[in-house]
């Protein structure tokens, strides 16, 4: 399966005082990939609210692997696992141009109405959308 990639800086409000990147700040970068790549197919968090729902994170796991420094460009790369579930599930691998694997991390994000309201299946379109995005990761 493909991955969209994003190509970010590391800015120097990211950096911590032992001149690598803050642990947080990867999974901001993390967001972002993963709002570039729905956003691709109608379903980044604005587009998710003008239909009607949200998707907010319900589980996060990240491993930090080789820190990233000030100045350096880094690629968040964002893939998608399908589910059964009424849940977008991404995939990231954060890594330095020269291909050095700096993390890897899953968000989980529960479908909900707007008033915060769990939808056990997913949304029709949602679930289109979502088809798409699919078929474009598997057409590598």
């Amino acid at each position: 399966m493909r991955y969209h990639e994003t190509i970010l800086q590391v800015r120097f409000n990211e950096i911590d005082a032992y001149n690598v990147a803050w642990h947080g700040h990867y999974v901001a970068w993390m967001e972002v990939g993963r709002n570039d790549l729905a956003g691709r197919f109608g379903i980044d968090v604005q587009q998710l609210g003008e239909l009607g729902f949200l998707g907010p994170v319900v589980s996060l796991e990240i491993k930090y692997l080789s820190p990233a420094r000030f100045k350096e460009q880094i690629i968040v790369r964002t893939s998608l696992r399908p589910g059964d579930a009424a849940t977008l599930i991404f995939i990231n691998e954060i890594v330095a141009v020269d291909g050095r694997k700096l993390a890897t991390g899953v968000t989980t994000h529960a479908i909900t109405d707007l008033s915060g309201v769990l939808q056990y299946r997913m949304p029709t379109v949602i679930a289109e959308r979502v088809d798409s995005m699919v078929a474009w990761l598997r057409s590598a």
